[in-house]
């Protein structure tokens, strides 16, 4: 069975899609790392994403769920930092060591497959003119000499690639979408998809500016504001990560009305006393016909992680049947999920979301 669109009330977008290969949701087994060392319990409560009565259920699970040491750098996440620090001396030990809790997860767990999704907060925008980021060899030569220019995403992305395990990007930070990586990916056949989920604010544009554009209603300006007080929000508050969340919402809109909207306007705000609740806030201006103006406002108040959480599951599964149906490389099917969507060299990006489901169906049912 293979249909989308129906009225599901679980929000897992493929709940209803059966297709052979395609991991069962009791079949994935979760790990990771963090650098907050608290059990995923506890971690639920201080976030504040689900009530007491929520996690009743399902929290003694979580509680013996304490994430691995992780990679970090405050260079390039300024202020989210935490205890739970893995201790590398370098960018080759640290892959190594990434490599290694990989290996024994795979082992520990008894799974078919491993896939790695970054759902890590978002990190400063490297330098992407230097040479170390353009060739699988001279990155290469940038891990042995523990070159700047390669954050923590690179680090992680480089040790699923190149130990042959699909890589995701829920994140704006640049990891496998740097011609070295990507080219890296081409070479072991490893499935790489990417970047910034798609959750609220990005998600309706790509809804309400193809119609728009069917209508012949002319794009004048559109401002957008979002408020958040978790921990994406506090990461944020740095400005060179913040500009790196700008560069993954800002060029959505030109590539799927046809023209520059001239006053696009992005600005996000850290409000701590919202916590998860999130609220998107937009005004478009359009002209129509005869030059008349309108005005189209719209309010989405969201649960950021529970916007996510499903979407990371549903990327993790596509991901894990692309490794599973030998498919490497940039996989343009899963550009329904992200902001700035990963595609193969030369190939457009495409942005609208009609056309991206219809792709990611369309992949699903004929490989």
């Amino acid at each position: 069975m293979l249909k989308a669109g129906s009225n599901r009330k679980d929000g897992l977008p493929l709940a209803d899609v059966s297709v052979p290969g395609l991991s069962d949701y009791r079949d994935i087994v979760f790990g990771g790392w963090d650098l907050n060392a608290n059990d995923l319990g506890l971690a639920a409560e201080e976030h504040g994403v689900l009530s007491k009565g929520d996690l009743q259920d399902g929290a003694a699970a979580l509680k013996e769920m304490k994430p691995w040491a992780a990679v970090g750098s405050e260079k390039f996440c300024k202020n989210v930092v935490g205890k739970n620090l893995n201790k590398a001396k370098n960018h080759r030990e640290a892959v190594e060591m990434i490599a290694d809790d990989l290996r024994r997860f795979k082992e520990e767990s008894g799974v078919d497959r491993v896939v790695v999704l970054n759902l890590a907060s978002t990190e400063r925008w490297p330098d992407l003119t230097k040479d170390t980021l353009n060739t699988a060899e001279a990155f290469e030569r940038g891990l042995d000499s523990d070159d700047e220019a390669i954050g923590p995403a690179m680090l992680y992305a480089y040790a699923a690639i190149a130990n042959g395990t699909g890589y995701a990007n829920f994140t704006p930070s640049v990891a496998a979408d740097v011609p070295a990586l990507m080219a890296l990916a081409e070479t072991h056949n490893v499935p790489i998809a990417g970047k910034d989920g798609k959750t609220g604010q990005t998600m309706m544009k790509t809804v309400i500016a193809p119609a728009l554009k069917a209508r012949s209603l002319h794009v004048d300006g559109w401002f957008s504001t979002n408020i958040l007080g978790n921990r994406d929000g506090l990461a944020l508050t740095d400005p060179n990560s913040l500009q790196s969340k700008l560069n993954t919402k800002g060029g959505v809109l030109d590539e799927i009305l046809g023209y520059p909207v001239e006053d696009h306007l992005v600005d996000i705000r850290y409000y701590r006393p919202r916590g998860d609740d999130k609220e998107a806030w937009d005004n478009v201006d359009v002209t129509g016909f005869m030059g008349q103006k309108m005005q189209i406002k719209i309010n989405f108040l969201c649960k950021d992680s529970i916007l996510a959480a499903p979407l990371a599951i549903e990327i993790a599964r596509v991901v894990g049947l692309a490794s599973k149906r030998g498919d490497g490389g940039a996989q343009e099917q899963l550009s329904h999920f992200f902001k700035a969507p990963m595609v193969k060299p030369g190939h457009q990006v495409e942005h609208a979301f009609h056309r991206q489901e219809a792709m990611l169906m369309d992949w699903l049912a004929n490989g």
